[in-house]
C-alpha cells in the first residue's frame, strides 16, 4: 500500500478541511450546547458532492474512492464531530444500502436525493432490546396483498428527526431468527410511523437521535430492499463501511484533542517555562501522537482494502476498535494537560471528551468489534 496520498486526495483533504473551519467552527460549541442541528452546513455539503462520496455519478453522487470518504469525515470531525457522524450516517449506512442493494427505481426515488443532499437519510436496525444482536430484534412485517404490515419500534435513530429516508430493518420470518430479517426503505410519510422525542445526550448534541415507533404502518412491496431474508447479511456487510466511518470521526475527534494539547502546552507556563518543557507532560503528548497516527493508518488501510472490493470485515473492526478508544484515551489526556481550564466550557476539550465517548459505542461497541476480530482471525488459521 502506498501511504502518500494523491494529489486528487491532498485538494480533497484541504477542501474540505477550509470548508470545515469556515463553516463550523465558529457555531460547533453553540450548535452543541443548544443541540441545534448543523443544516445549513449541511445543505452545502450536499452542494460539494459530499453526501454521496462513493456514490456514482449518474446516482447523483461524487464516484470517489473509500479513502476520499475518510479523508472528508475525519475532517470534519475534528471541527465538529456531530456534523461528521451525520455524513458517516447517510454516506455508508444509506447511500451505501441503496447503492449495493437498491432496484434502479428505488435508486431513482431515494438514492438521487439522499447522494445529492436533497435528502437526508437514517437507518433503522437498533432496538429498544436488540442492539448488538440485531438477529433477536422484535420489528415485524408481515405481507399482505400488495404490502407489508410493520410493528414495532427501533430506537437510537441517528439523523431520525431529519431524515427523508430510512432503511429499515424487520422480521418477515421470525422463527428463521436471523435468517428471518428482511430490510426496507421507507419514508416518514407513511401511516402508522410515529417519530419520538430527541433524546439528550452526552455527546454529538447537535445530531437528532430518537426512538421510532410503526403501528399497523402499510409498506409496498416494491419498498423490499433486495430479498426476503436478506436484511442480516445487509446490515453486516453494510456496517463495515459504517465503522470505517466511525473510525475516521474518532481519528478526527483525537487529533483535534492532540492539536489543543500541543497548543496550550506551548502557551501555559509553570515553574517559569512552558509545562511543554516538563518530560511527563511531553511524554503523554507522544503517546497521544502514536495513538492519532495509529488510528490514522488502521483507517486508512480498512479503507483501502474496501477501495479493492475485498470484504474488510476484520480491517474495520480492527480499526473502529482502535480508533475509538485512542480517540477517548487522547482526549482524555488533551483534558488532563489543560488542567481546571480543561473541564470548563470555555475549552473544546470537553467537547471532545464526550464527543469520543460514544465511538466506542454505536455502530458496534468495542466489545463486539473484539468479538468481531477473533472470528475473522479463527477463521483464518482454521478455527
Amino acid at each position: 500500500m502506498n501511504f502518500e496520498l494523491t494529489e486528487e486526495h491532498v485538494q480533497l483533504r484541504d477542501m474540505v478541511r477550509e470548508f470545515a473551519h469556515k463553516e463550523l467552527k465558529s457555531v460547533a460549541a453553540e450548535n452543541d450546547k443548544t443541540c441545534t442541528y448543523p443544516k445549513e452546513a449541511i445543505r452545502k455539503l450536499g452542494e460539494l458532492g459530499l453526501m454521496g462520496i462513493t456514490v456514482p455519478e449518474k446516482w447523483g453522487g461524487a464516484e470517489m474512492d473509500p479513502l476520499s470518504y475518510v479523508l472528508v469525515i475525519e475532517e470534519v470531525s475534528k471541527v465538529c464531530a456531530s456534523t461528521g457522524v451525520i455524513l458517516s450516517v447517510n454516506n455508508s449506512l444509506v447511500c451505501e444500502v441503496l447503492k449495493k442493494y437498491g432496484t434502479d427505481e428505488q435508486k431513482k426515488k431515494y438514492l438521487i436525493p439522499c447522494a445529492s443532499g436533497q435528502k437526508l437519510g437514517a437507518y433503522c436496525l437498533t432496538e429498544p432490546m436488540s442492539g448488538s444482536d440485531a438477529g433477536t430484534q422484535k420489528t415485524t412485517a408481515v405481507a399482505q396483498g400488495d404490502h407489508y404490515v410493520v410493528n414495532g419500534a427501533k430506537n437510537f435513530i441517528t439523523n431520525g428527526l431529519q431524515a427523508e429516508v430510512f432503511i429499515l430493518f424487520c422480521m418477515t420470518a421470525p422463527e428463521k431468527k436471523s435468517k428471518g430479517v428482511s430490510a426496507f426503505v421507507i419514508e416518514p410519510t407513511l401511516d402508522g410511523f410515529e417519530m419520538g422525542k430527541d433524546e439528550n445526550k452526552t455527546g454529538v448534541r447537535s445530531t437528532s437521535t430518537c426512538t421510532i415507533s410503526f403501528t399497523d404502518m402499510k409498506v409496498p412491496k416494491e419498498n423490499l430492499l433486495g430479498k426476503e431474508g436478506e436484511g442480516y447479511k445487509m446490515a453486516l456487510s453494510i456496517l463495515d463501511g459504517g465503522r470505517i466511518g466511525i473510525a475516521a470521526q474518532a481519528t478526527g475527534i483525537a487529533q483535534a484533542a492532540l492539536d489543543e494539547a500541543i497548543r496550550y502546552a506551548k502557551e501555559r507556563k509553570a515553574f517559569g517555562k512552558p509545562i511543554a518543557k516538563f518530560q511527563g507532560l511531553r511524554w503523554m503528548l507522544a503517546d497521544m501522537a502514536t495513538d492519532v497516527e495509529s488510528a490514522r493508518l488502521l483507517t486508512y488501510q480498512a479503507a483501502y482494502k474496501k477501495s479493492l472490493g475485498e470484504r474488510c470485515t476484520k480491517e474495520a473492526a480492527i480499526a473502529k476498535l482502535f480508533a475509538a478508544e485512542a480517540s477517548s484515551r487522547v482526549t482524555n489526556k488533551s483534558l488532563q494537560i489543560h488542567g481546571g481550564y480543561g473541564y470548563t466550557k470555555d475549552y473544546p476539550v470537553e467537547r471532545f471528551v464526550r464527543d469520543a465517548r460514544v465511538t466506542e459505542i454505536y455502530e458496534g461497541t468495542s466489545e463486539v468489534q473484539r468479538l468481531v476480530i477473533a472470528n475473522q482471525v479463527l477463521k483464518e488459521v482454521g478455527e
